[in-house]
């Protein structure tokens, strides 16, 4: 039988100088220096990052400037250049469908989006086949003057 007391007792991994709730010998005992009751005291202690005593937090003292959307679905915008750009490349081919999927999958919009805007920016040169959500005059007039139709869905 091993001679087992206080002066053979290995030392505990992971504890650093003092061992926290091990008795009121320890000097970290009872309250383990959380001291009595509170917020702090209790499991789960702490607060968010952000909290700031009780003050007004920073956050709500700042004045708030710009326009955030908070739509789920935001539409994605189109140009007339971004259309030629792909036609220069041989993607798309004249008197091709464009709509939304081919949109997709060509990587002009993104794949969450469900609702296109066709805008006049830039010029097209060959006719295609455009079914947008939304279209603007200038970006109408552009498609129909290069021999190409635009459909509203």
């Amino acid at each position: 039988m091993s001679n087992f007391g206080l002066d053979n007792l290995k030392v505990r991994n992971g504890i650093d100088k003092k061992a926290l709730g091990r008795g009121i010998g320890s000097g970290c005992g009872k309250t383990s220096s959380y001291g009595h009751k509170g917020g702090k005291a209790r499991s789960g202690r702490g607060t968010v990052s952000w909290f700031e005593g009780g003050q007004m937090p920073i956050y709500r003292r700042l004045p708030k400037r710009g326009f955030v959307c908070n739509c789920k679905n935001p539409a994605s915008y189109v140009n007339l250049k971004d259309l030629q750009r792909l036609c220069d490349s041989k993607v798309l081919s004249p008197n091709q469908e464009v709509n939304l999927n081919v949109l997709k999958e060509t990587g002009v919009v993104r794949r969450s989006t469900s609702v296109v805007r066709l805008l006049g920016k830039g010029e097209l040169s060959i006719a295609l086949q455009i079914s947008v959500n939304y279209a603007s005059g200038a970006a109408t007039r552009g498609v129909e003057s290069a021999g190409g139709k635009v459909q509203i869905i």
